[in-house]
């Protein structure tokens, strides 16, 4: 492992991408905490910890690096890209024009980014709307003093804070394309895994203050480490579950007897994490409207059964995200790893899976094998998603401490994989350039 290191710190070209990589990512950080001019600071934090608005808005201030939490110019950050990015994803499965578009190599690749990025900012503008009138019940719980006064102008002041958290969340998408071009990594991951590890600190501070402070004992004591052992058992697991592949054997029917073939990997994980987002997101859109409509579950009945059903901290609720992780875990996984497409171009190479014949046998073979393994990783990815909700309840977390305290969950995955994979990509292109010494 050390001679790995040292191999990769002696690259000057790879050091001088961390460097730049760090830099642009202390850029994003700095914009998380710069509040958007003329607004509540105060009132708008008080409104993010309602629990009617709790679920959407924890989903979103992972993607913002903690921007949202301080409502900042950066408030979105890169989930509205993240989220465009899949819509364009999706879309090209019923929209013939895309899907051509994706095969035409480069220049289809560019005219893709340049429509998701015309989606971002529609995205941006509409999600910033949304949660800026969830949050103002009241002119006075968004407005700063100084602008209360103009009252008959109070729609402009909330259009001029969606124009800046969109304006934001475009110049987040630069800082990450930027990363991506003169970086290591994909920019959009590196963001989001940044601002979720620069909020580990403060979840062993709040571990601390509960277990090891005034309230300090010999039971908190074990409580807390027994919380931190749970911690690293989940951080193994996941390393363990998203590096995990089944390679498929494929022969050459052109290659003589004896000589090796190749195999097709395919990862446990297909989906990654996009089933936990997109059930997290199904769930939080009724909630959300909930808080828009300011009604209150105590009071309301239809509120009420609507709690019940959507917050996957409700029997109802777990049992439908369940549901809905593993129907899109199988979903994105068929849609990442097209059976019918591999089996034709192995037939038009002349390869075969070794006891099946090319064609319809193969995909029939292949969409089994997908299956069985999409079943273990659906598995893997409902119990990560769970065990936050369980170890809050277990543990008997407060609402303010389940949202710093995540043992598990969307953030531990995105880490995870963001880690593997920016570490192989490092490895790769250290390796490319000695190898391009010794020939050169």
């Amino acid at each position: 492992m050390f001679s790995k290191a040292k191999q990769i710190l002696s690259n000057r070209e790879i050091v001088l991408k961390i460097i730049i990589t760090f830099a642009l990512l202390l850029v994003f950080k700095i914009g998380t905490y710069i509040p958007i001019p003329l607004i509540n600071t105060q009132g708008i934090q008080n409104q993010l910890t309602q629990e009617n608005t709790k679920d959407f808005i924890t989903i979103l201030n992972t993607f913002s690096g903690g921007g949202l939490s301080h409502f900042s110019i950066l408030a979105l950050g890169i989930s509205p890209y993240i989220t465009a990015s899949i819509v364009i994803q999706m879309l090209q499965m019923v929209i013939p024009k895309l899907r051509e578009l994706s095969e035409e190599g480069e220049n289809g690749k560019q005219k893709l980014n340049r429509y998701t990025r015309y989606t971002t900012i529609v995205i941006s503008m509409l999600q910033a709307l949304l949660i800026i009138f969830s949050l103002g019940s009241t002119p006075e719980s968004v407005l700063a003093a100084s602008v209360i006064k103009y009252k008959d102008f109070y729609w402009v002041m909330y259009i001029y804070m969606a124009v800046v958290i969109t304006a934001g969340s475009a110049f987040t998408m630069w800082l990450a394309d930027l990363i991506t071009r003169h970086g290591v990594g994909n920019g959009s991951s590196m963001i989001i895994s940044a601002g979720i590890i620069s909020s580990i600190p403060t979840m062993f501070a709040t571990l601390s203050t509960k277990y090891l402070g005034d309230n300090y004992s010999g039971l908190n004591l074990f409580l807390f480490c027994l919380i931190i052992i749970l911690y690293i058992a989940m951080i193994l697991g996941v390393v363990f579950f998203e590096g995990a592949v089944r390679k498929v054997p494929v022969q050459y029917a052109n290659r003589q007897a004896g000589q090796q073939g190749s195999d097709i990997p395919i990862k446990l994980n297909s989906a990654n994490v996009i089933p936990v987002i997109f059930a997290s997101t199904i769930l939080s859109i009724p909630l959300t409207i909930i808080g828009v409509m300011q009604l209150n579950p105590n009071t309301s009945n239809g509120a009420f059964w609507i709690n019940q059903i959507f917050s996957y901290q409700q029997p109802i609720g777990i049992a439908i995200y369940v549901i809905l992780i593993v129907f899109f875990s199988f979903f994105y996984s068929f849609m990442q790893v097209d059976p019918e497409k591999i089996a034709d171009n192995l037939e038009k190479q002349g390869a075969f899976i070794p006891g099946y014949r090319p064609g319809e046998e193969t995909k029939q073979q292949l969409s089994k094998m997908l299956f069985r393994i999409t079943l273990i990783g659906a598995t893997y990815l409902t119990i990560v998603a769970l065990v936050p909700i369980i170890v809050s309840k277990a543990f008997g977390f407060s609402q303010s401490e389940s949202s710093t305290i995540t043992i598990g969950g969307t953030s531990l995955i995105i880490i995870v994989g963001v880690a593997i994979e920016t570490f192989r990509q490092i490895e790769t292109a250290s390796e490319t350039k000695d190898y391009k010494g010794f020939l050169g």
